[in-house]
């Protein structure tokens, strides 16, 4: 098993809910070293409510192992970006299933909300996977993507290979919204770079183009 390593951006996840901290963490800032996710790193586990199926559901991120994971955060339920980053996530939630990969998304509100939200918004009510609920902030700590000014999550995309290790990370500004075609495309390169080991993916690449197998014989030749 893989050392979970220090998150990138941990220099911005500062704690700010010292007085009730439950993580029995050792920094600072309400958490330990491990507590962080990183690329190449196995990410820790966690566990949150989360809207799924009209029902409420208590989560695990470890639940997942075997499969592809993917974790969309956004800001906020009923927003104006948010809903149509959803919706193109559902709409293409089918491919994303077909290879072998789960997506939840995550924002600060809670699971009542997102039912809310789901039950009200044309959009919305297209999304099959799980609405996590991450109302202490701790995914977003974990992941670099809360804002503790505004109580908030950025924009943040997290694919996990199925051993649980972390190999994508997007982070945008909450006024641009992300693709779902492109985080597929990701996605196959990633699952391919893992079933072919060796060959890594060039720009843009989709399946069916030509790979790189980096050596010797390539270097000053592309």
């Amino acid at each position: 098993m893989q050392k979970v390593g220090v998150g990138v951006y941990s220099h911005i996840m500062k704690c700010t809910n010292m007085n009730e901290c439950e993580c029995d963490a050792v920094c600072g800032f309400g958490f330990s070293e491990n507590m962080f996710a990183t690329v190449g790193h196995e990410i820790p586990d966690a566990g949150v409510e989360a809207y799924h199926n009209d029902n409420i559901e208590k989560i695990k991120l470890s639940q997942y192992r075997g499969k592809w994971l993917i974790l969309f955060f956004y800001p906020a339920d009923f927003t104006f970006v948010c809903p149509t980053e959803l919706e193109e996530m559902a709409e293409n939630y089918a491919e994303f299933q077909k290879l072998g990969a789960e997506v939840l998304s995550v924002s600060t509100d809670t699971v009542f909300v997102h039912k809310a939200w789901h039950d009200t918004s044309e959009a919305i009510k297209k999304v099959k996977f799980p609405m996590l609920a991450d109302t202490r902030h701790q995914l977003c700590r974990m992941f670099g993507t809360y804002i503790p000014e505004e109580g908030l999550s950025l924009r943040g995309t997290f694919v996990v290979d199925p051993d649980g290790i972390l190999r994508i990370v997007e982070i945008n500004d909450n006024s641009v919204g992300r693709s779902a075609k492109e985080l597929l495309r990701k996605l196959q390169a990633a699952k391919f770079v893992r079933e072919h080991g060796g060959n890594v993916c060039p720009a843009s690449w989709e399946p069916g183009d030509d790979t790189l197998k980096p050596g010797l014989d390539l270097v000053g030749k592309i």
